[in-house]
């Protein structure tokens, strides 16, 4: 079945879904009990004509969302809100969207620290594998507009009470001068890693 789903970025177009969008979003915040702030149709729309959504699509049905949001005058870029059809999970849909997400965000700010919010096992790993390392929430961005936008979340006294320093939600950030810095080098790790497993082979 997931063959056939259609992943891609969301567009004008795309706006009719945006309700469905958001009733998946609010079931999937009441499944997990925490960590998914409420969303309305109009701030779904918007992400959908400033082209920063990406949407998964099985024919006409929406059956998956996420979206970016540049914070901290283009310094943070937060990948938010992925949410698959519960019909349609356990299929790999999240971690396809999630790859697609990522990339419209290094695309579209490539010098930006990506940083992601969840309290979800399967995103952190997801995250982890994009190259995401963990950080506490102070290392995020400082911009109050992003703060205001968990207002929305169950969890949001936790967050207030640990003055954003501490949630149920982990913070993990993707920090591109990092992987710049590093990448110099990976050929000749790998070039030294295969003429030492030539060396053993030979030996054996």
């Amino acid at each position: 079945m997931s063959a056939d789903i259609v992943i891609r970025n969301a567009v004008a177009g795309d706006v009719a879904h945006a309700e469905r969008i958001c009733e998946l979003i609010n079931l999937s915040s009441r499944q997990r009990g925490t960590g998914i702030a409420r969303r309305e149709p109009e701030y779904i729309t918007q992400k959908m004509t400033s082209g920063r959504g990406v949407i998964a699509l099985d024919g006409e049905r929406v059956v998956g969302f996420s979206y970016i949001e540049c914070w901290g005058h283009g310094d943070f870029v937060a990948t938010s809100g992925l949410i698959v059809d519960p019909e349609y999970r356990r299929q790999g849909l999240a971690a396809r969207i999630k790859d697609k997400t990522f990339e419209l965000a290094r695309t579209r700010f490539p010098y930006a620290k990506i940083f992601s919010m969840t309290t979800s096992l399967a995103v952190m790993k997801l995250n982890s594998r994009l190259g995401f390392q963990p950080v506490t929430l102070n290392e995020l961005t400082d911009d109050e507009e992003f703060w205001q936008g968990c207002e929305g979340c169950v969890n949001y006294e936790i967050l207030q009470r640990n003055d954003r320093r501490v949630c149920l939600c982990y913070g993990m950030l993707y920090d591109p001068e990092q992987h710049r810095r590093q990448a110099w080098y990976v050929p000749y790790v790998m070039a030294f890693k295969n003429m030492m497993s030539r060396i053993f082979r030979l030996k054996q």
